[in-house]
């Protein structure tokens, strides 16, 4: 019997199955795999990991500009004093909202510690010892009737925030606010992006 069948293939040559056509659509197939991971890779970096955010309002002047936009950095954050946080849709509304909205702040103290504010001086102290703060753009005065609270202890789970620009933000000296549980925090803002004059690291 001739055993024509069990000759080896040459290298380099291809059986008659390798050389069948493409089914229709297998392009088109293989394009939305592919773009559908590239979606889902994209809502879980988004998400989970880093996301992009606008600062609304001046409470962060001169450090953060109204309309510039940043990356927070997400996953595995821990707050930590001095950060700069953006903070999920709190649950109260502040004077002049008409919806709650995410805020960005600086961690002033985190759970444990004690915060004492002494007007006069011009002064923020944690667990009794004075911050160097020279990202303010002026001498901090009294505020309003719903912020002349001067000392707190900062809960387990809770961070205590203030804005850079301390005459003109609502944070955690107000009573309807306090200070935050730390579930609401979204993250950290690591890099501004624009506008490109403002371009780098926060």
């Amino acid at each position: 019997m001739d055993e024509y069948n069990s000759l080896p293939q040459e290298p380099g040559e291809e059986t008659e199955e390798e050389q069948a056509p493409r089914r229709p659509g297998a392009d088109l197939y293989d394009w939305l795999q592919m773009f559908l991971g590239c979606v889902v890779a994209a809502v879980v970096l988004f998400n989970c990991v880093a996301r992009l955010t606008r600062v609304d309002g001046d409470s962060m002047n001169n450090t953060l500009q109204d309309g510039e936009i940043m990356l927070i950095w997400s996953l595995g954050y821990i707050p930590k004093q001095g950060d700069i946080v953006v903070l999920n849709k709190t649950p109260v509304l502040l004077t002049g909202w008409t919806e709650p909205r995410a805020i960005v702040k600086r961690v002033i103290a985190t759970g444990g510690q004690t915060v004492d504010i002494d007007y006069v001086a011009g002064l923020v102290y944690v667990d009794g010892q004075p911050l160097d703060e020279p990202y303010l753009p002026e001498e901090m005065y009294l505020p309003g009737p719903t912020m002349q609270q001067t000392h707190w202890e900062v809960p387990e789970g809770s961070i205590f925030v203030m804005g850079d620009n301390r005459n003109h933000s609502t944070d955690s000296r107000d009573i309807q606010l306090g200070p935050i549980d730390t579930d609401y925090i979204l993250g950290r803002a690591v890099l501004a992006l624009w506008p490109s004059e403002r371009f780098g690291a926060v």
